[in-house]
């Protein structure tokens, strides 16, 4: 158990968060949630002991051992995969270690033996034999194959990096795992076997994330950081979600009868104060008047998006036809005689164990890569609109403000114009005059839907569009990818947005493609994939 007693946090002059009494119980899972900037990695670096509160305490067990998702991918890179993720259990690599070292010795005295029998009975008690197999099926179930795991964390990409330092937080059956954004750069399967994980977890879990479909699945609770308070609820997010757009509803109707009772006395009293005859009656209603208040309604540091794409004109008949293309990408065929028709109606999830296959696809689409063998060709009625995985280059080594960014994409070079869609992703006033190569990743995605928006286009591509973006902007561009009438080619990690919007999901593989008009859902089901081999 975790206790949380008047906990704050105070920068300056302000609070982030004051008077914080929570109670965290094993068996549970907790969803932290809240807008950018509310607190939620800073709520979870003070319970893990790296950020002192302003005021409060957070009470842990002592014998309870935590485990606590690293965030720095470097930090073990002179190690092996292997000891990184036993290194979990840091009393146990280091009993491990110690007990080795003793057995290397060439002078090995009685003091040593006794002290290699005492580790060795506590090396057995924390489970060190068992260790390396362990470690291996998580690294498995991960997508780190055994190939990989005595190799240098230095030869590992970026990727694979995270999920060893995911690996290592799980590892060893700790009391307490503490993880933000835990399926950040996790493809879907990693994500569906990191849900299963969770799910037969008997300790205490807190997590930051994004991920709605993550956190309807494996959250008991929600912890909600707003208004400068953290409140706690019982449920999953959507259950959350619910409830909290039930309250501020039952406040609003309750605030517009107050609102409407106080006019009506405002009116009386108005009227009736000077009449001698009804004095008395205005006085009375005065009384009343003073006693009615209208709930404040809190103000949210939550902030929604609106996310809309409009075509110029409708595409006509022929929109994608995509024939035998194959392709190379440094000595491995990555696209295989890929081969598919795009109807009117299509809405398509491109699905593949490599992901560099998908987005190599996108960039041929896109025109930014000639295929090796096959053809594309777009019936030429369509416009395409294209969300680059890497999308840096836009804004690297750009001295350009917002609206002058924004304007080299754009016809109508009024300010006016363009501050529209702006800010329907939530840049306004001043914020339109700051240098784009200084916005922060999600700020950079939103500039990029915008310019998606601003283009009029009647075929979208997205290659992973939710990275970086908090709850309320994937809810955003979700809901707008699902209203868009015309055709979507797209590639996300978020398994509900993939879900909601996809029509027809097209499998990339070592042979080709396979292609089905179903949901994501319904896909897994046909093609009998258990969950850990999912998407």
């Amino acid at each position: 158990m975790i206790t949380v007693e008047n906990l704050s946090l105070q920068y300056g002059s302000s609070k982030l968060f004051d008077k914080v009494d929570l109670q965290f119980t094993t068996g549970n899972c907790y969803g932290i949630i809240g807008a950018n900037g509310a607190g939620k990695s800073t709520f979870l670096r003070i319970i893990s002991g790296e950020l002192d509160s302003t005021t409060g305490h957070v009470y842990i067990d002592p014998k309870l051992r935590m485990s606590v998702l690293k965030q720095d991918q470097n930090m073990y890179d002179e190690f092996s995969v292997m000891d990184t993720v036993i290194m979990g259990n840091k009393r146990l690599y280091d009993c491990g270690r110690e007990k080795d070292e003793i057995y290397n010795k060439e002078d090995f005295t009685d003091e040593d033996g006794i002290r290699a029998a005492e580790l060795e009975e506590e090396f057995a008690e924390l489970g060190g034999w068992e260790a390396e197999s362990d470690a291996s099926r998580i690294l498995q179930g991960l997508g780190i194959p055994v190939d990989l795991h005595d190799k240098q964390m230095s030869e590992l990409e970026g990727r694979q990096k995270v999920k060893v330092l995911l690996a290592q937080a799980l590892f060893g059956n700790p009391d307490i795992i503490l993880m933000d954004e835990p399926t950040n750069n996790l493809d879907l399967a990693s994500v569906v076997w990191l849900e299963d994980f969770l799910l037969d977890y008997e300790g205490l879990v807190l997590i930051v994330s994004h991920d709605r479909y993550f956190l309807n699945t494996v959250c008991t609770h929600i912890v909600d950081i707003d208004y400068g308070k953290i409140k706690m609820y019982v449920g999953n997010y959507d259950f959350w979600y619910e409830s909290s757009q039930l309250i501020q509803k039952l406040i609003k109707d309750q605030n517009k009868k107050a609102q409407q009772k106080i006019e009506e006395l405002q009116t009386f009293v108005a009227r009736f104060a000077a009449n001698k005859s009804k004095s008395r009656q205005a006085t009375s209603r005065r009384k009343l008047l003073e006693k009615i208040s209208i709930e404040e309604m809190p103000a949210s540091s939550r902030r929604y998006p609106w996310v809309g794409f409009k075509a110029e004109r409708e595409p006509g008949k022929d929109r994608l036809f995509v024939t035998e293309v194959s392709k190379t990408v440094d000595g491995v065929k990555v696209l295989n005689k890929v081969s598919f028709i795009m109807g009117k109606d299509d809405k398509i999830a491109l699905i593949s164990a490599n992901e560099i296959a998908i987005t190599t696809l996108f960039k041929i689409l896109a025109g930014e890569l000639e295929p090796d063998e096959g053809t594309v060709k777009w019936g030429v009625s369509t416009t395409q609109a294209y969300f680059p995985k890497d999308h840096s280059h836009y804004f690297d080594d750009c001295d350009y403000d917002l609206i002058d960014w924004m304007r080299q994409f754009s016809t109508d070079k009024r300010e006016s114009y363009l501050r529209t869609f702006l800010g329907r992703m939530l840049f306004s006033g001043d914020e339109v005059y700051k240098k784009v190569k200084v916005l922060s990743g999600g700020e950079k995605v939103r500039c990029m839907i915008s310019k998606m928006m601003l283009s009029g286009a009647n075929v979208l591509m997205f290659d992973q569009p939710t990275n970086h973006l908090d709850l309320e902007s994937i809810a955003a561009l979700n809901n707008g990818m699902e209203a868009f009438p015309y055709n979507i080619i797209f590639y996300s990690h978020d398994h509900q947005l993939t879900q909601t919007v996809a029509n027809r999901i097209i499998e990339l593989t070592e042979d080709g493609c396979i292609d089905r008009r179903v949901t994501y859902d319904e896909y897994m089901n046909i093609m009998g994939r258990t969950e850990t081999e999912k998407y």
